[in-house]
């Protein structure tokens, strides 16, 4: 038994005022084939869950590349056919395989391709055969493609947002897989289209008890596996918008079924889902307020996670004119401004301009007298058993505010993020995130309290006015009632 593993993935803003190209990948995780950590990353949890399982079991690992970028702008087509035709190359070059397993993310983008995932999953279709099994790992934020559940046998999803199970979705993909491939299994792909697009973190109800609902089903064997995707606001895609997965063993009626009641019910949800979301002022006010800190306020919008460049200004802005004296920023991307205080050194005060460069909606760059308290090479934060690179970091000081700038764009995902630059957070009675939801699962843990702020920029969060071209399908909350209008 042959089976050959990759990882290709990234999340594509297709509004964002950045663009992404092959260095994007090398400055977040590339690994050559057999060069893959031990530790999982996002997208790639199906490298150790294999390596693992073929300690133990009678099959061959070939193992591709695995790459991931932080999610940004459109993908250059250069890019996209060279990481295309290698993981397609690495697949023919294994031959004969009996099962692929690809770890991807599902919201990839390319200049002339709005597929991407879906026509790699038809490459490797086209070379392996009818006969050998395809496992599919992706990101809840994704857009499930005609293409992708044509060409895959299995298909799983990260239940959860904070993705805390990107690994056991991963295992749950490798297992499925190889059960498959020794004839244990016939899986079998049911599908219905949610027709919505909304924001849908699974730390809070209803999407909590939702998701439970979904655990318990395999965890009774009523399928083999059950996911939601929630579909990515910012990529324009045919295919954007919450789709259920189901997987039965050879029982299309059943899958058929159990998916339609779980998508009628998520599409019952619409607009109920998303937390409180304050203007900025108000909700500094509201964490300054507080009896005890830390407060957690998250900037939800600018989010480099969305494929936005995180270098806005306006909630640290808002902070200056409030006077707050007890405040951590994390973080606001800005390349230059870190080599600037590595260069002035660790105690140095100067006068520096930062943050503000990628956008016109992002705020003016700020330009004030700041002290560098800590520069640090190669800094890193932790997201569950996944390290991820910031690239060379500054802590700067004014005033009460202590701002960690970075020249990897990353989300915020852990308190390490402070920690590990020399910050301490129980220090402080405020601490300022960019990140939707992803911060909360270690937040959660330290904050006295979360508070979510929404301030408009250059991510497109209002679906009903975001200039969709590819979007032809009726979803919510573009179209009130889309189901009725597709019965008509």
């Amino acid at each position: 038994m042959r089976i050959f593993c990759a990882s290709l993935a990234t999340e594509t803003n297709t509004f964002s005022p950045l663009r992404t190209d092959f260095s994007d990948f090398e400055q977040s995780f590339y690994a050559a084939p057999g060069e893959h950590p031990q530790t999982p990353t996002l997208c790639s949890a199906v490298f150790p869950a294999l390596r693992e399982k073929a300690k133990t079991e009678a099959f061959t690992l070939i193992e591709g590349t695995a790459t991931w970028a932080e999610p940004g702008g459109l993908l250059n087509a250069d890019t996209w056919r060279r990481l295309r035709d290698e993981v397609l190359d690495q697949v023919r070059a294994a031959m004969p395989l009996d099962g692929v397993v690809l770890g991807l993310h599902g919201a990839m983008i390319a200049e002339g391709c709005t597929d991407c995932e879906g026509h790699l999953i038809e490459g490797v279709r086209n070379i392996i055969g009818d006969k050998a099994i395809i496992g599919v790992s992706f990101d809840p934020h994704s857009h499930l493609s005609p293409k992708r559940v044509d060409n895959a046998n299995i298909i799983t999803v990260f239940k959860e947002f904070p993705h805390t199970d990107f690994v056991e979705a991963g295992k749950n993909c490798v297992d499925l897989t190889l059960r498959a491939v020794r004839g244990e299994i016939k899986p079998v792909l049911s599908v219905f289209d949610v027709r919505m697009i909304d924001i849908l973190p699974t730390s809070r109800d209803p999407m909590r008890g939702f998701v439970d609902r979904m655990i318990a089903l395999e965890d009774t064997n009523e399928v083999l596996s059950v996911s939601a995707i929630h579909g990515f606001m910012a990529g324009d895609s045919p295919d954007l918008g919450a789709k259920i997965i189901v997987v039965t063993d050879n029982d299309p009626s059943k899958g058929d079924r159990i998916a339609r009641t779980l998508g009628e019910e998520l599409f019952s949800f619409r607009g109920q889902t998303k937390p409180e979301f304050l203007t900025a002022k108000a909700a500094l006010k509201k964490a300054a307020s507080a009896p005890n800190g830390p407060v957690v306020v998250a900037d939800v919008w600018d989010n480099p996670g969305g494929g936005v460049a995180g270098d806005s200004t306006l909630m640290l802005q808002e902070a200056i004119a409030l006077g707050m004296p007890s405040v951590a920023f994390g973080t606001i991307w800005d390349p230059m401004a870190v080599r600037l205080c590595h260069a002035a050194g660790e105690g140095a005060t100067l006068e520096l301009r930062f943050g503000g460069k990628t956008s016109a909606h992002a705020g003016d760059p700020i330009d004030a007298r700041v002290t560098v308290l800590k520069n640090q090479c190669n800094a890193v934060q932790s997201f569950g058993k996944s390290v991820v690179p910031l690239g060379d970091c500054s802590v700067i000081r004014m005033g009460g505010i202590e701002v960690v700038l970075n020249s990897n764009r990353s989300q915020a995902f852990s308190p390490d993020l402070f920690t590990n630059l020399g910050i301490d957070i129980t220090a402080k009675k405020v601490l300022v995130v960019k990140s939707t939801n992803h911060f909360h699962g270690a937040f959660a843990n330290v904050a006295a309290n979360i508070i979510y702020a929404a301030i408009e920029g250059p991510y497109p969060n209002d679906p009903t006015v975001t200039p969709y071209r590819h979007l032809t399908r009726a979803i919510w909350p573009i179209v009130e009632n889309p189901h009725e209008k597709e019965s008509v």
